[in-house]
């Protein structure tokens, strides 16, 4: 049983760390041939496992439109999806494949045009630099006029409305400390994370006392309906890249104990969680293999389980999401297919190499 409060600065177990360092080593090759990494998706891994159980299902078909009826739901994924439970860690709920196509493109579109684009929501990248937020705007010389795609997120402001050699510079604060970087630099690489709502301080591990900006009210509605047990208050959005990992950690600095809710898009994950010995001779570490379009469910006695991300697996993502944000054409998409090129084109491929993942929870009982 885990004793409240717990301190934010602890380290994880030794031997959970040693669990979490040898998948942060191991090879491509070795990781495919593992037979100890649980993968979700794959049916015949699953039923070969005794200690992973179905508990549940989630009606994919409920998750309601958002209020501005631009939906992030889907009539064309499959109306029920199963949610699972390994014996080792009773309250983590693995849900494979619980959003579609269409949902993760437009969930997506939303955090990285939208949400990006708002000063409210701040990254890593404020702490240091001046975020020069009129470069979201249409540049009408470097871009073509916006086609009319059936998620309108896509028609505005976003900072993949300038040209990857757009030479306008993000500037710091201090220019003795650091250097200034262009749009291409930070999209492909300085943007590691973005808070939604609530704001965490990551240098004193809390939340501020002041009033938090509103969380998106479609991706917190999106939440609900598959998790109705929590209320989405907060959020942080990682961006990874291959070599790219998080560091084992636990989330405390909630005031409530309801679970955090996790969602993978693009490449794959291998993503470890556990208590270590220290929890007791039954406690159990497992290494996920984690999909886009997966989500964890941390509750009960699992909520305040260490976990963190040993790898990112490159050329994992999948095809139809790769070419994001440029328009797809594998992608079901409404009207995909009639779109001309579109203003993110120079833009294609930027999705290929990034995982996105996620983090929400709700902060207060």
């Amino acid at each position: 049983m885990i004793s409240l409060p717990l301190n934010p600065y602890q380290k994880p177990p030794e031997d959970l760390r040693i669990f979490y360092k040898y998948y942060q080593k191991l090879g491509t090759a070795s990781l495919e041939k593992d037979p100890s990494i649980i993968d979700f998706s794959n049916e015949t891994h699953l039923k070969n496992n005794d200690e992973v159980h179905t508990i549940g299902h989630i009606n994919v078909l409920s998750l309601q439109r958002s209020s501005s009826q631009q939906s992030l739901s889907s009539t064309k994924s499959a109306p029920y999806v199963p949610a699972y439970e390994h014996e080792g860690l009773p309250g983590l709920h693995i849900v494979p494949s619980l959003l579609s196509q269409e949902m993760q493109w437009s969930l997506l579109s939303r955090l990285l045009h939208r949400d990006l684009a708002n000063s409210q929501h701040k990254t890593n990248v404020h702490a240091h630099y001046s975020i020069p937020y009129h470069l979201c705007m249409v540049d009408k010389k470097e871009q073509a006029k916006p086609c009319n795609h059936s998620v309108n997120i896509n028609d505005g402001p976003s900072f993949f409305n300038r040209s990857p050699s757009c030479m306008e510079f993000f500037q710091p604060i201090d220019p003795k400390a650091h250097e200034p970087f262009t749009i291409s630099q930070f999209l492909n690489k300085r943007l590691r994370w973005i808070t939604l709502g609530g704001q965490y301080d990551w240098t004193r591990k809390e939340y501020p006392i002041e009033a938090p900006p509103a969380f998106p009210k479609d991706i917190g509605q999106l939440i609900q309906d598959a998790f109705p047990e929590m209320t989405p208050e907060a959020a942080i959005v990682n961006i990874y890249s291959p070599g790219d990992t998080l560091n084992l950690h636990r989330d405390v600095s909630e005031k409530s104990d309801e679970g955090l809710v996790s969602v993978s898009l693009g490449c794959d994950s291998i993503f470890i969680v556990g208590f270590g010995q220290q929890a007791g001779d039954d406690a159990q570490a497992l290494a996920l293999r984690l999909r886009s379009g997966d989500a964890l469910y941390m509750s009960g006695s699992s909520r305040y389980a260490w976990h963190g991300v040993a790898q990112i697996l490159p050329d994992t993502c999948p095809p139809w999401l790769s070419s994001w944000p440029a328009n797809s054409n594998v992608v079901n998409l409404d009207n995909a297919n009639e779109m001309g090129p579109g203003r993110y084109e120079a833009w294609r491929g930027w999705m290929r190499t990034k995982r996105i993942n996620l983090n929400v929870r709700q902060m207060k009982p």
